[in-house]
């Protein structure tokens, strides 16, 4: 049986992060001397020391900051266990919340939503579009339940969804196509490239070739989709997107002697599955499938998320 409750564990660790059992009293709403006995209880129950006061500051000691390690990870299981079971008293979710970066197939994404809303007409669907490590941002910071990104996060349920081939154009009238050689990176170099940036606040990652001394930067994909059909510069954009571009000649793939392809993975994220609600669940199963049936594939059994 265990000797400390998970009472003590918390009011523990509200002291340490708020420096002394004043700042924790508030943050729990207990009074000052009700922490103080708990936190007393638990090191009396686990015969060691574990802070040091001085003044009206309390201080881990080296066996503090061992167990303080173990008990965070016990106290987030427990608050994950309670989220669950409210998942499962509350029912069927009312609001479905999505990141999805900005190079995912608009029509799969589409058809999984309309299925989705077909058996739960009442939900209501909050779509962000992000690029690269915009969708892991609000994943992490519980912005979204569920996040489509090219960037994978370990430790969470992350499932491979569907590769997206990237190829190098430019308008047909782009002085690039006038050359009769192949095109090397240098050659790239003296033109303007059309990139996208990173949504994400706090982070910034870059994904492909940014060797271009001339460079625009814009925030949306259809904006260098648009750019580029405008010769303004040349870029890598996700072939399903301009397919039909490329079909009536108004871009046409750079003849570069490598790199004129690239393939980006996809990945389909939530911090804990079982903490997703029907209608969620329901749209995770849909995105499978249909992404499966687009690629002429039946799939045997539903897939379920797996760690990284």
């Amino acid at each position: 049986m265990a000797k400390a409750t998970l009472e003590q564990w918390r009011m523990f660790k509200a002291v340490v992060d708020h420096g002394g059992f004043a700042g924790a009293s508030a943050a729990v709403h207990k009074s000052q001397s009700t922490v103080h006995h708990a936190v007393q209880k638990l090191e009396a129950a686990l015969q060691i020391k574990l802070l040091e006061v001085k003044g009206r500051k309390a201080f881990l000691t080296d066996s503090g900051k061992l167990i303080l390690r173990r008990a965070e990870f016990l106290i987030e299981e427990a608050t994950k266990i309670e989220s669950v079971a409210s998942t499962l008293s509350e029912g069927v979710e009312s609001t479905l919340k999505i990141a999805v970066d900005e190079v995912f197939p608009h029509t799969i994404l589409y058809q999984a939503l309309a299925k989705t809303s077909e058996l739960y007409p009442l939900l209501k669907i909050d779509l962000v579009e992000s690029v690269l490590t915009g969708a892991n941002e609000l994943l992490h910071n519980s912005v979204v339940d569920l996040a489509i990104s090219s960037i994978p996060i370990y430790g969470i349920s992350c499932s491979t969804l569907c590769d997206i081939e990237f190829i190098a154009v430019a308008h047909k009238d782009h002085v690039l196509h006038q050359q009769t050689e192949q095109l090397n990176f240098r050659d790239l170099k003296l033109h303007r490239q059309i990139v996208v940036r990173d949504s994400a606040t706090h982070t910034s990652h870059n994904d492909g070739w940014l060797g271009a001394d001339m460079r625009w930067t814009v925030s949306h994909l259809r904006n260098s989709i648009d750019m580029v059909s405008q010769n303004l510069g040349y870029a890598w954009l996700p072939k399903t997107q301009i397919a039909h571009l490329i079909e009536n000649k108004t871009l046409i793939p750079l003849n570069l002697d490598q790199g004129t392809t690239r393939t980006l993975n996809l990945y389909l994220m939530c911090n804990d599955n079982d903490r997703l609600g029907p209608a969620a669940q329901e749209f995770k199963e849909q995105l499978m499938a249909i992404h499966f049936l687009h690629r002429g594939d039946l799939p045997h059994r539903r897939l379920a998320a797996h760690a990284l």
